[in-house]
Parts: C-alpha cells; structure tokens; sequence
C-alpha cells in the first residue's frame, strides 16, 4: 500500500497499458503464427492433390479422346474419314504424353505420399503396355489390315483401356479420400487454435480487469477527496482542514487546495474589510453629491428661463433684421427697375431722333421725286408738241406722251400729298422728342432718390444684422452655460447614481463575502464588523468628505468654465465623463437616491461643493 501511495499515477498508467500492450502484441503475433499455418496447409491442399486431381482428369479425358478416335480410324471406310480420325489419333496421343508427363512431375513434389506415388506408377505402366498396342492398331488400319485391327483391339486393345480406365479411378478415388482427411485436420486444427485464442483473450481480460481494480481506486479515492473540497471551497466552507497522504499527482493536487484555500481565507477577509469601508465612504459620497445635484438644478432651472428670455429677444431682432433686408432688397430691385426705365427711355430718345432724321431724308427724297415728276411733265409736253408738228405720223407719239404726261402729273399729285404727311409726322416726331427728352429727366431724378433711399436702407439692414449678430453671440454664450450647467447637473445625478450603485454593490459584495465560512477568527470578524453610517454626518468622518470632495473636483475637470458674455468666441462645449455603468443605472439609481435622501441632512459638510 505505502508503495502504490508512492508511485506516480504516470508510472501506474505505463505500467499498465505497457502490460496490456504487450499481451496485446504476443496474442497478434500468435494469431499471425496459426494464420501462416492454416495458409500453409491451404496452399499444401491447392499445390498437391488439387493439381494432381486436375491433371489425372485431363490424362482420362485425353486417353477417352484417343481410345474413341482409335475406333472410329477402324470404322471409317473413306481415305477423307481416315485422315481425320488418324489427325485426331494423333493428337490424342500427343496429349496423353504430354499430360502424363505433368502428372509424373506433380508425383515427384515434397509430401506426395506412397500411396499416390504407387497409383500414379500404375498409370504410366498400363499406359506403357495401351500405347504400342494402340499405335500398332493404327498401323494394321493405315496398312490395310482391317481384320487384324479389329482382331487386335478385342484381344489387347480393350482389355488394356479398362486397366488404365480403372487405375485412374482408383487414383481419383484416393485423392478425395485424402481430401476429406485435409479437410478434418484442417477442421480440428481450426477447433484447436480457436480455443487457443479465446484462453489468451480470457487471460488479457483478467489481467486488464486486475490493472482496472489496481489503477481505479489509486485514481478514484484521491480524486473523490480532491473533488469534496473544491465543493466544500465552492460552497463557501474556508474553515476545513486538508490532509496530504499521498506523494504522487494527487497528493501535488491536495497541497496546492491547501495553498489555495490559505489565500482565499487572506483575500477574502481582505476584501471584507475593503467593502465596508467602502461601502461606508460610498454612502457619504452619494449623499453629498445628492445635496450638489439639488444646487446644480436650481441653477440649471435659472439658466435655463434666461436663455429662452435671451432666445425670445433673438428671435425679434432677427425677425427686424430680416424685415430690414427684405425692404433693402425691394429698394434695390426699384433702383435696377428705375435704372432699366431710364436706359429705355434714353434708347427711345435716341430712335425718335433716328426718327426725325429719316423723316427729314424722305422730305428731301419727295422732294427730289416732285422734281423729275415736273422734269417729266415738261418732257411730255414738248413731246406731244413735236408729235403735233408730226401730223399722222407722230400720232402715236403723242398719245403716249399724254399718257407719260397724266403719269407725270398723278406722280406729283402724290408726292405733295406723301410730303404733306411726312412733313406733319416731323413735327409730330419733334414733338415726341421733346416730351421723352423729359421723361428721361425725370426718370434719372427717380433713379438718384431710390439710390439714396437703397443707401438709408442698407445702413438700417447693417445695423440689424450687427445687433442680431451680438444678440446671437449672448444667447449663444447662455446657452453655453445653460449647456454647461445641463452637462454638470448630469454629471452630478451619474456620480450620484455611481455611488449609489457603488454603495449597493459594496453591500453586495460584503453580503458575498459573508457567505464565506472562515473558522474562529471569521466570526471574530463578523462580531467586530463595522456598522454602516447615517446620512447625518459628524465632523470625525472628514476623510470621506476630502475624497468626495477630490472626486468632485476632478469631475469639475471635464468640464470647462463658460465664455463672458462679452467674448465673440463661444466657449468650448463640457464633456460629461460617464462610464457605462453610469449610463446603464443613471434614471433609475438617480431617482431612487432622491427618493430616499434624508430631508435633515447637514449640508454645511458639504460646502466645499
């Protein structure tokens, strides 16, 4: 027993696969042994009387083929017939010989018997005695002497066929008597190696069940300890005691528990005694920083109304300022409309001069028309006197100059009347210059007033954007606060709700720690355990208001003071510092904490918020 104590569970589990695989290996190679045996004996079986079996049936079959071509050479009456049945004696003959030459070779193998040798003998003897006869029968027929042959055949012939005919059934007869007896040998050295390998199984078996009942309680006992006081650490029982018998693996395993369990006592009275105090820093913390989240709010509240003052006031001064550039940009679209009213009117002023001057050139021009009209009338008129001085033969002349005379005549009628008209739309046409030459005047007159006008207006519209603009710049900066403050009371209510959560859990983790069960000095422990705090707080707990008050400041670090009023540049925006865990019990420890604040709480402690 101390030597199984003290033996590794390694070496047991060598020693006993290493004896289970030696087993296993001397039963293969036995297995393997008996194998070689049975295939030997087979292949005995398959080269010896198989073979010998299979060529005594080819010398019968060959000895039939010639004994039946020998008789039908004797029957046979046409030289056709006869060399047919002569090439088949022929090659009978050739297949007995060559058969019977392989039969002979198979009976001189290693473990032909006696008995087969014998047979075979009297095979090949008879054969000895049946060919001569046979080849001589053959001969008489080839010579003609078909008496002779039959004579020969019944006398020698036949009786020679029956003794080869039965020694080759003797000798067939024996090969399958010897067949059985193989195939009982084979049967009963079958049965012998069977239950060879089933006693070798049965003792592989014992010894493996012997190794189990050796290595399974080696393995099992240490292993149950080892597993009933991890359960009894798990369940938080540190008050036992771990005793180490054993110098292998497990022994190892007990003393690092013992090692473990020692620790865990350390570090769970350790960690008692840093939750409570936790715990009771934490409370006067949340307690604090409720009475800061209260300012802070109030604060936020008052910021908050200024800034919608602020944003109301903002809105107006836009709402003017925009008022002021819409009418600055209607004074500047009639200044472009007056602009454009009097570049047309001076392109009209500038036609109707173009006007009078043409009219002037048609005068001339009718007058120049009226001119050739006379020219022509005067041309006529000599014309027809000529043709009057003609007689009959300037008849003709003369009507056509009347004609020419009535169109010169029709033509100056018209050209006064065109220069009569023309003559009154000249006037008319001065007329229309004069009145447009006016307007322009007082078009551009229009145009300087509205400018003056579009000027006034842009200056108010400049006026208002700079006062919207400064107006902006205050709302914008109160808003900052407003931001900033927001930001502020809610990093106040998450470090409210974080100690908050923070005091719960370290009573949770006190209440966890208690479940530990560490003998006497743990209920010494337990009886001398540190009682929470009330929120009124007395000027002895000065440590807790320092580490409040430093954690305080710290959150003041992430966010940064807001602008003056006065500055053009906005203050940079506050980042809030939450973590996860803020974000995650924020509304709901926040509340429950300003729920169950204490009313009477001296705030005077906590004037360093």
């Amino acid at each position: 027993m101390a030597m199984q104590k003290a033996m590794t569970i390694r070496t047991k589990l060598l020693l006993a696969f290493g004896i289970l695989i030696a087993l296993v290996t001397l039963i293969c190679g036995v297995v393997v042994r008996e194998m070689s045996q049975a295939n030997d004996a087979f292949r005995g079986y398959i080269d010896g009387i198989a073979q010998r079996s299979t060529a005594t049936h080819m010398v019968r079959e060959s000895i039939d083929v010639r004994a039946i071509a020998a008789r039908n050479l004797v029957l046979v009456t046409t030289p056709e017939d006869k060399a047919i049945e002569m090439a088949s004696v022929e090659k009978a003959v050739g297949d007995v010989r060559t058969r019977l030459a392989r039969l002979k070779e198979l009976a001189q193998a290693e473990g032909v018997t006696d008995a087969a040798k014998g047979r075979i003998a009297e095979i090949v003897r008879i054969e000895g005695q049946y060919e001569p006869v046979a080849l001589d029968i053959v001969g008489k027929v080839l010579a003609g002497d078909q008496a002779g042959a039959i004579e020969k055949m019944d006398k020698q012939c036949r009786p020679l066929l029956a003794a080869l005919t039965k020694a080759t059934d003797d000798y067939n007869d024996y090969n399958i008597a010897r067949s059985k007896e193989i195939v009982a040998d084979a049967q009963a050295s079958y049965d012998a190696r069977k239950w060879r390998l089933i006693a070798y199984c049965a003792i592989v078996i014992g010894i493996a069940i012997g190794a189990a009942w050796f290595i399974i309680p080696a393995v099992m006992r240490p292993l149950e300890q080892a597993v009933g006081v991890v359960s009894r650490v798990a369940g938080g029982d540190l008050s036992g005691t771990i005793e180490v018998t054993r110098d292998d693996e497990f022994g190892h395993l007990l003393d690092a528990l013992g090692t473990m369990q020692g620790n865990l006592v350390k570090l769970v009275g350790t960690v008692r005694q840093g939750s409570e105090s936790v715990s009771n820093a934490s409370g006067e913390i949340a307690q604090g920083n409720q009475d800061l989240s209260t300012r802070t709010e109030r604060q936020a509240s008052a910021l908050q109304q200024t800034a919608s003052s602020m944003e109301q006031l903002g809105s107006t001064v836009r709402q003017n300022a925009d008022n002021a550039r819409q009418a600055n940009q209607l004074a500047l679209n009639a200044s472009e409309v007056a602009v454009q009213g009097g570049e047309v009117v001076s392109r009209v002023v500038e036609t109707m001069r173009g006007i009078s001057e043409s009219s002037r050139k048609i005068v001339d021009i009718i007058g120049t028309i009226d001119g050739i009209a006379f020219q022509t009338n005067i041309l006529a008129l000599n014309a027809a006197v000529e043709a009057a001085r003609a007689g009959e033969q300037g008849r003709g002349f003369a009507v056509v100059a009347g004609e020419v005379r009535l169109l010169a005549q029709r033509s100056a009628e018209a050209a006064k009347q065109i220069k009569s008209l023309i003559t009154t739309s000249v006037e008319r046409v001065e007329q229309g210059t004069e009145l447009v030459d006016r307007a322009g005047t007082t078009m551009g007159d229009v145009v300087s007033s509205i400018r003056r006008v579009t000027d006034i207006m842009g200056e108010i519209s400049a006026a208002s954007s700079e006062q919207s603009s400064g107006v902006g710049q205050v709302g914008q900066a109160v808003t900052q606060m407003d931001r900033t403050t927001q930001q502020n009371a809610a990093l106040v209510e998450q470090m409210a709700a974080a100690a908050t959560h923070l005091s719960r859990q370290a009573h949770e983790l006190v209440d966890a720690v208690s479940a530990f069960k560490l003998g006497a000095d743990a209920a010494q422990q337990r009886h001398h355990r540190p009682q929470r705090t009330l929120p009124h707080r007395p000027a002895a707990h000065a440590a807790p208001q320092a580490a409040a008050a430093a954690a305080l400041d710290a959150a003041r670090t992430t966010s940064r003071p807001v602008a003056a009023a006065g500055s053009s540049r906005p203050a940079r925006p506050a980042q809030p510092a939450a973590t996860p865990l803020q974000a995650r019990h924020e509304a709901g420890d926040a509340a429950a904490q300003r729920r169950t604040a204490v009313a009477g709480g001296d705030s005077d402690d906590w004037a360093t918020f």
